[in-house]
């Protein structure tokens, strides 16, 4: 038996001799394979890089149009005639919904947009700043005066007092629920002092001023019967200008009694009794049985991206302790 191996048939290799002899079949669809899949990966790759890149776009557009209040998908008058929200929740004080900075160009965008029928202030604050305030009620009233055909009302479902109410005052009228918290028509200026704690523990206070009022309100120092006295009269005036923004808001309609501006506040129900409220009413039954325009547009100024973000990774923490140190003392209508 022969020991030689058969020859095994194979195929024809091209002689580079004759350009004519055909390629390898297997070997050129492997190629084509490998080029088209190539290609199929670059364009499927050229396609995710278009849309990260558009949705980045997008994600910055949206961030900025949020950031500056923007209305990207066309604006309150589109839908015709309504009734315009503006929201006020929590303290009325520089920063956030009760700010002046805040209401008044919502004010502004809702009064003279010409879908809106009437303005529907609706408030839920325990008071604040009477300057936040105060500056409000002006501009309520130039409003008032510049768009008379257009009412403003204020609608109460939890507490309206102190600062809550010398803005509501300002108002055509006042719609409460018959639980609602109403009134509070007062001043305080609160602190604390440790002058006998720190005279206890036998520590010194040492404090330089250029004036001799300078260290009024500290509260590691004495309080003098001339500085209460000073503080007093002027808690006095800023309670009067509160009483003359209420009177002159609710005119005869306010059944004044020794109580009405003690600083003390009734239920919804008892309000309406003393004229310090009309009648008891929700935003949605005012925009539909009062106003007769049930489509209900929100104009309150929102916090933009950016604040949410810093509030987010506790930047407001670090703000909320600065306000307080630097508020204490200062007068507060609540």
């Amino acid at each position: 038996m022969s020991n030689e191996i058969p020859d095994t048939p194979t195929s024809p290799t091209p002689d580079p001799a004759r350009p004519d002899t055909p390629p390898i079949k297997w070997e050129r669809e492997v190629l084509e394979k490998l080029v088209f899949a190539t290609i199929k990966e670059q364009r499927a790759n050229r396609r995710w890089s278009i849309f990260y890149k558009v949705a980045l776009l997008l994600l910055v557009f949206f961030a900025i149009a949020s950031y500056f209040e923007v209305d990207v998908f066309g604006g309150e008058g589109d839908v015709g005639r309504h009734t315009a929200l503006i929201e006020i929740e929590g303290d009325i004080e520089a920063q956030g919904s009760g700010a002046a900075a805040v209401v008044i160009p919502a004010l502004n965008k809702a009064f003279a947009d010409d879908g809106s029928v009437a303005v529907v202030l609706h408030i839920n604050s325990p008071g604040g700043s009477p300057v936040q305030a105060g500056m409000i009620v002006d501009e309520i009233r130039r409003l008032r005066q510049g768009y008379p055909e257009k009412p403003l009302f204020v609608v109460v479902d939890e507490i309206c007092a102190s600062g809550g109410y010398y803005i509501a005052s300002a108002a055509d009228r006042i719609y409460v629920n018959k639980a609602s918290i109403i009134g509070s028509i007062g001043v305080l200026m609160d602190g604390f002092g440790f002058t006998g704690a720190m005279e206890k523990l036998g520590v010194e206070r040492r404090l330089l001023t250029a004036g001799a009022n300078k260290g009024f309100m500290d509260p590691f120092s004495p309080q003098s019967d001339k500085q209460k006295q000073h503080a007093q009269a002027m808690l006095n005036e800023i309670h009067q200008q509160f009483i003359e923004t209420v009177r002159a808001g609710r005119g005869k309609r306010l059944h004044e009694t020794p109580e009405t501006f003690s600083g003390s506040f009734w239920t919804g129900a008892r309000a309406i009794d003393m004229g310090l409220a009309d009648e008891l009413g929700s935003v949605d039954s005012v925009a539909r049985d009062v106003v007769k325009a049930e489509d209900i547009i929100d104009y309150t100024q929102h916090e933009g991206l950016p604040e949410r973000v810093l509030k987010k990774f506790g930047a407001a923490v670090g703000h909320g302790a600065v306000k307080a140190a630097v508020e204490a003392g200062v007068p507060v209508i609540k």
